[in-house]
Parts: C-alpha cells; structure tokens; sequence
C-alpha cells in the first residue's frame, strides 16, 4: 500500500494534485484544506496517502498531515453511508481540529453543513467516531464560543476559532478565515489577537 508521496508538484487544481515521483506522475485526490497548504508548482511535496480501491478503479487520496489522513480512512471505513468523495468534501470544509470538536460535541447542525452530509449521516458519524476519536474519558474539546474547561491547551487556530464564533461567525466559515489568515504568516505564527484581526479584515 502507498503510505507516502515524495515529489516534484506538477499540476494542481482545487481538489487534486499531481506529483512527479522520479518521472511518474501520481494523481493524489487532496481537500481544499491540503490545497491551501500546497507549494508552487515545480517543487517538492510530502503527501501522507491512502489508496482506496474499487472494482472498476483505484484513487489514491493524500493529505499534508498523516492524522488528516487517518481521519480520512476512520470516515470511509467506520460511518456507513460515508464514502471517499463525501469524505473529502467533509474536511474540505472544516478543518481536523475544528471537525473533531464537532464530533465530539455532537454538533449536527455544523457537521451538516458539509456537503453530502444530512442530519441523520451526521448523527451516525458522531455516534460511530466519537468513541474512536476520544477513547479516554478524560478527553474534553474545545468549546463555542467560550474556550473554558480544556483539558488540552488549544491552539492558536481554535483559540481565533473560537472567538471569531463568539463575535458571531459560524464556525465553519471562521475556520476557513482563520486558516487563510495562518497561510499570510508564513511559519511565523504572531499571537492570537493578530490572527484574528487578519482573518475579519
């Protein structure tokens, strides 16, 4: 099984890209949230994969991260109803962070926003993930809009999350701003109070 893609990035679109691995060019099914973080083309990416077979076709499905890729493979094996176009339209539309806190809140009305995902696929996708996300009963999310009572200190990208939903945004939508704003930073990351200026401007 490919695990992992190491190459030179020849072509991109929304929802795919092609990587030349040594003069063999892989078409890797991405989500808009690995799109986001893709280098120009002509150079060098790191894609953790899955390849999902089928009886008329094989896809392989990559990620910048290997816990995204993970998730991936926990949606198209564990939630009936739940395949890998509908899989990736989910975390096309929300981030990790930000679909685990859903899942673990039992949030319905976030998780159907994702396209292809109703209010009885979401309920099942709660029910049949949660224990597998947060096996330990000591495992408390992140909260909307108020941050209190973590176990785990959050990140600067739930923290601005967060407060963007408390100032009234929903939380799909500020998750999407807040990553767009991260990308503007580059790898220096100021604190949260500029992040979040930087995502309402």
């Amino acid at each position: 099984m490919i695990v992992l893609i190491k190459g030179k990035i020849a072509e991109v679109s929304a929802l795919q890209v092609v990587i030349d691995v040594q003069g063999i060019g892989y078409a890797v099914n991405i989500p808009l949230t690995t799109t986001e973080l893709l280098p120009a083309i002509g150079q060098e990416v790191t894609l953790h994969t899955l390849v999902v077979y089928r009886e008329d076709a094989q896809s392989i499905f990559g990620f910048k991260k290997r816990e995204e890729r993970d998730f991936f493979q926990l949606l198209i094996e564990k939630v009936s109803g739940i395949g890998p176009k509908t899989a990736l339209g989910i975390m096309s539309r929300l981030s990790l962070p930000i679909l685990k806190d859903a899942i673990a809140r039992s949030d319905i009305t976030l998780l159907s926003q994702c396209p292809g995902i109703g209010k009885k696929t979401a309920e099942r996708l709660t029910l049949e993930l949660r224990d597998k996300i947060f096996p330990s009963t000591d495992s408390t999310p992140i909260t909307f809009p108020s941050a209190a009572n973590q176990v785990q200190e959050p990140t600067i990208h739930e923290d601005a999350v967060a407060a963007l939903v408390k100032l009234g945004l929903n939380p799909a939508s500020a998750d999407k701003s807040v990553r767009k704003a991260l990308l503007s930073f580059n790898d220096n990351i100021p604190d949260v109070g500029t992040v979040i200026k930087k995502a309402l401007g």
